[in-house]
C-alpha cells in the first residue's frame, strides 16, 4: 500500500531544512547475508521509506537545492534476467515512479558517476547523508561508507548531518501515517486477547506466544515490529527476556510485550495476566500500583508537557505506593523496582527516532505509556503498555480497546475455562 501524495509532502518537508546549493543522499540499505545463499529478510531504512515509500534494496535517493531549482532522483537496481529466476525480477521504473511519485527514476549503476558530475556542475558546498549515531561495534552503514568516500574525492565540500532533521520531520505524524499504525495496533491487540483466552497454566511460554503469531498470520502481517517477549513468573523481571521457552506454573503472572507492523509503521502494546485466569491479592496489589501509575501518565500527557515530566509523575506516585507497601523509603529505592522509562516515540520504528531530554511534546506526536514494576522477590514482573495520541486537547489512548483492569481481565479469561 502506498500514499499518494503523502510522499512528495514529506520530501517539501526536508527540502524547507535544506541550505541553498546543498545535495541530500538516503540509502534505502541492503539485507545482510545470513550464511551461503540465505539473506535476512529485509527492512528498508525508514528515513528512506519516509521519503520514498520505496521498500527495495539497493535503492538511492537523491535531492538537490540549487539556484537552478529542486531536483530529485531515485536510483534502483537493473533487472537481472537470472535472479529474477531465483528471487523474483527488480522494480521496473514505471512501478518506482508510480509509488514515489519522482518522475526522475536512473539506474544504480549511474550513481557515482551522476554525483560526481552534479557535484562539479553546480560548485555543491554542502553534501547532506543520513549519519545515524551507531554503536562502536556496528557494521559501517551505507551513508557511513559513503561518507568516507567523499572525505578523500571531495575534501572541499561540507557534510552535514540528515539524521537529526529526519529526527524532527518524523515526530509529528500525518493522518496516513497515523491510519497505518492503528491497523497495526488493532491487530496486535486482537493477538492479545488470544492468548489471555487460551493460556493456561502449564503451558510454554512459546505456546501462549504463538496464538498471537497465528493472528498476526491471519490477518495479513508479515513483519513483527519486534521480537515479542514473552515472560512468566520471575521472567517477567528481565526487561528484554525474548527466549519464550520456560514452563509456565499455577500462580504464575505472564507478561507479553508485543507488536504487529503493517506497511513499516507499528504498533507496541503489554499487558500482564495469570496464566490461570486469576490474580493472587498480592499481585493484585502491584498491578494496581501500575495501572495507576499508567493513568497518571496518560492524565498529564499533553500539548507542552516537557517529555521527562512523564517519568517524574511515575517515580513519584511510586514512591508514595511502594512505601505503603513496605518496599521502599527513598526515590533512591523506586529504582530497584523501575529500572527504565516510561515512554518512547512509536513510528516507523518502535522505538522511533526523536530527542527526549529538552523536548516538550506536540500534538501529532505518538508515545508510549509502558509503567512497570519488577519484584524479583516475589517472582513479580508487571507493566501496562499502551499507545498514544498527543492532541489538541490532551491526548488519545490509541490501544484504549484492550482490556487492562483486573476485573476485565479475569472475566475475560473466566470465559469457556
Amino acid at each position: 500500500m502506498f500514499q499518494m501524495g503523502g510522499f512528495q509532502k514529506n520530501r517539501d518537508k526536508l527540502i524547507e531544512r535544506l541550505t541553498e546549493n546543498s545535495v541530500a543522499v538516503v540509502f534505502a540499505g541492503q539485507a545482510p547475508y545470513k550464511r551461503g545463499d540465505e539473506q535476512y529478510p529485509f527492512s528498508p531504512d525508514r528515513n528512506f521509506y519516509y521519503v520514498t515509500g520505496i521498500e527495495r534494496e539497493n535503492c538511492v535517493f537523491f535531492l538537490a537545492k540549487t539556484s537552478a531549482g529542486i531536483t530529485t532522483t531515485l536510483y534502483i537496481p537493473r533487472d537481472n534476467g537470472i535472479m529474477a529466476k531465483w528471487v523474483g525480477a527488480n522494480m521496473t521504473a514505471e512501478e518506482a515512479r508510480e509509488i514515489s511519485e519522482i518522475q526522475n527514476i536512473e539506474f544504480i549503476d549511474s550513481f557515482r558517476k551522476d554525483f560526481a558530475e552534479f557535484i562539479f556542475k553546480h560548485n555543491i558546498k554542502m553534501v547532506y547523508l543520513d549519519l545515524e549515531n551507531r554503536d562502536w561495534n556496528a557494521l559501517p552503514s551505507a551513508a557511513l561508507s559513503f561518507a568516507k568516500e567523499m572525505r578523500e574525492q571531495y575534501p572541499a565540500v561540507d557534510m552535514g548531518n540528515l539524521y537529526p532533521i529526519f529526527s524532527d520531520l518524523r515526530l509529528i505524524k500525518e493522518e496516513w501515517e497515523l491510519e497505518r499504525m492503528r491497523k497495526a495496533m488493532a491487530i496486535t491487540q486482537e493477538g492479545f486477547l488470544a492468548m489471555m483466552e487460551h493460556a493456561r497454566e502449564g503451558m510454554m511460554e512459546y505456546e501462549i506466544e504463538a496464538y498471537y503469531d497465528f493472528v498476526l498470520t491471519k490477518r495479513g502481517v508479515r513483519h513483527k515490529a519486534f521480537q515479542t517477549i514473552a515472560a512468566a513468573g520471575r521472567r517477567g523481571t528481565i526487561l528484554h527476556y525474548v527466549s519464550n521457552n520456560e514452563k509456565t506454573k499455577d500462580g504464575d503472572l505472564i507478561l507479553v510485550d508485543a507488536g504487529a507492523q503493517m506497511d513499516w509503521y507499528s504498533g507496541d502494546i503489554t499487558r500482564t495476566f495469570p496464566v490461570n485466569g486469576k490474580f493472587t491479592e498480592r499481585q493484585k496489589e502491584v498491578y494496581n500500583i501500575v495501572l495507576a501509575g499508567h493513568q497518571k501518565v496518560i492524565d498529564t500527557i499533553g500539548p507542552g508537557v516537557p517529555f521527562t515530566r512523564l517519568n517524574e509523575v511515575l517515580k513519584e506516585h511510586y514512591l508514595v505506593e511502594l512505601k505503603k507497601i513496605g518496599l521502599v523509603e527513598t526515590m533512591e529505592d523506586v529504582a530497584k523496582y523501575y529500572y527504565h522509562g516510561v515512554s518512547h516515540y512509536l513510528g516507523a520504528e518502535t522505538h522511533d527516532i526523536g530527542r527526549y531530554l529538552d523536548r516538550n511534546l506536540q500534538a501529532g506526536m505518538v508515545l508510549t505509556v509502558e509503567p512497570g514494576l519488577y519484584i524479583e522477590e516475589w517472582e513479580i514482573g508487571i507493566r501496562i503498555e499502551d499507545d498514544v495520541l498527543v492532541t489538541e486537547g490532551g491526548c488519545e489512548v490509541m490501544t484504549k480497546d484492550l482490556i487492562r483492569s483486573v476485573a476485565d481481565i479475569e472475566a475475560f479469561m473466566a470465559k469457556g475455562r
